[in-house]
């Protein structure tokens, strides 16, 4: 009974004792031997949240705070106001951020044939890229892809899930001008 109340005091000492140094891990900056810095440059504070989306040059910043998103009406590959008004966005952050290129996917909802629905998607693809083109953004950062009706963000038969899915999306990515 005494050799297990002596391993269970032992194990409680070394347990606390392991607590007792804040920088046993170290910094997060391999051999510098400092301890983390929360407020040192580029951290803000709370991590590296410059790199996220609070930073104004992200892609994460672009996706939720300018949008990534056109809808459009059924059977319809022409931008309405709303359309246009997130493209002039879209096309003013790409403009400001020149490193990076962007791929504009075009989807459609489930009505209809596959094939009727990647050539939709292949419109309204187009149709977002010829806007982005037309406020200045240059050609060569751009392409268009369709996926028709293979990738629906909702799953259901009825009008609001399928005006959800009549939709081109502009993925950003970092890199040279797309061929």
């Amino acid at each position: 009974m005494t050799t297990l109340r002596a391993a269970l005091v032992l194990t409680a000492i070394l347990g606390l004792s392991a607590c007792s140094n804040p920088d046993r891990f170290g910094s997060g900056n391999p051999g510098d031997g400092m301890p983390f810095d929360p407020n040192a440059p580029g951290m803000n504070g709370a991590g590296d949240i410059t790199s996220g989306v609070l930073d104004p040059a992200s892609p994460e910043y672009f996706r939720q705070s300018v949008g990534d998103r056109v809808l459009f009406a059924v059977d319809q590959s022409t931008l309405n106001d709303a359309g246009r008004a997130a493209l002039s966005a879209q096309a003013q952050w790409l403009q400001s951020n020149p490193g990076y290129t962007a791929i504009i996917e075009g989807h459609a909802d489930e009505q209809g044939t596959r094939e009727y629905n990647l050539a939709l998607g292949a419109r309204r693809a187009a149709s977002a890229r010829d806007y982005l083109v037309s406020q200045g953004v240059s050609s060569s950062r751009l392409r268009t892809v369709t996926y028709g009706k293979e990738r629906p963000l909702e799953v259901c038969s009825t009008e609001a899930c399928y005006a959800k899915n009549r939709r081109a999306v502009t993925v950003i990515a970092a890199g040279a001008a797309l061929s």
